[in-house]
């Protein structure tokens, strides 16, 4: 049995009232550990409209509902924490937002940055992009063998994330990845998002 779970990111645009059905459909799949919000070029008032109507779905399944880019936010929202990128809030402005929530940190494919956000208290650091991927221009192409080197050197779990579906999933997941980070792979698997997770799931067992 792999410790490998399943982080669900949301499409980068969405309806959040037609959301809703597939957001549920996935979370009926089996074990997803978190979900996160992912909304670029929005006001705060569509974000926080979003929120306010994913949020209890996602809470009430057991799945930590993260906020993309906005600790502030997160924090005024009830979110259970929020994911910076490196041009996003800092690590410490995060923190400071949400004392007790999850704090998770984009590295890209540096060692260099994992490790001062480990340092730092992180909750977990996302490496990528692993596969080629339309959900957002990758800015770096990580190698698996990033993850077998995290896994050997620290306990702060890791996140993949890039282009992965159930298909390439399994060299990410014997790695030693700790959360497989999936958009496009859930949400436009050919047998709709309850399948993917299930199948997903079914992977990591």
């Amino acid at each position: 049995m792999s410790d490998c779970r399943l982080y669900l990111i949301s499409p980068p645009k969405l309806s959040a009232a037609n959301f809703l059905g597939p957001l549920q459909e996935a979370l009926g799949g089996g074990d997803v550990a978190s979900f996160q919000l992912r909304l670029k070029d929005v006001s705060d008032d569509e974000i926080r409209r979003a929120t306010d109507m994913l949020r209890p779905a996602v809470q009430a399944a057991g799945t930590a509902f993260i906020l993309n880019d906005r600790p502030d936010l997160a924090a005024e929202l009830g979110c259970d924490g929020a994911h910076v990128g490196q041009e996003d809030a800092s690590y410490d402005q995060a923190r400071a937002a949400l004392p007790n929530g999850i704090v998770g940190v984009t590295c890209h494919d540096s060692r260099h940055l994992a490790m001062e956000a480990a340092e730092a208290g992180a909750d977990y650091v996302a490496f990528g992009a692993f596969f080629p991927t339309r959900t957002k221009e990758p800015r770096t192409q990580a190698d698996i063998e990033l993850l077998r080197w995290w896994g050997e050197m620290m306990v702060v779990p890791c996140v993949a994330i890039g282009g992965i579906t159930v298909q390439n999933a399994p060299a990410l997941v014997a790695a030693g990845a700790d959360f497989l980070a999936v958009s496009a792979g859930v949400w436009e698997h050919c047998d709709g998002p309850r399948e993917a997770v299930r199948q997903f799931n079914a992977l990591f067992a």
